[in-house]
């Protein structure tokens, strides 16, 4: 595969993955975490420094909203959920473990 069509590819890729996500409002950051060690807000952080280091400007709660598809503040207020002690001790405890 040239890179060409290897760009193109891990694009659509990406944007399956942002849709899914969108998509799956019932999924929790934390569960994201603590299953696979990134959330939303991993994606749009790297979003933000995939942009910068190819001479883009793009801030983080712009970055949040292409991830979030609606702006963070709105995401929160309707999806977000309080993490239940049981996610919150995993996550911790994956935390003391990685560092």
């Amino acid at each position: 595969m040239d890179d060409k069509n290897k760009l193109k590819i891990e694009s659509e890729v990406l944007k399956k993955l942002l849709t899914h996500l969108q998509n799956r409002t019932d999924v929790q950051n934390i569960d994201l975490m603590n299953l696979s060690g990134f959330c939303r807000n991993c994606l749009s952080r790297w979003y933000t420094e995939a942009a910068q280091e190819n001479g883009v400007v793009l801030n983080k709660n712009d970055a949040k909203e292409i991830v979030y598809g609606m702006p963070h503040s709105i995401w929160k207020e309707k999806y977000q959920t309080e993490a239940s002690e049981k996610q919150r001790n995993d996550f911790k405890n994956k935390e003391t473990k990685a560092h």
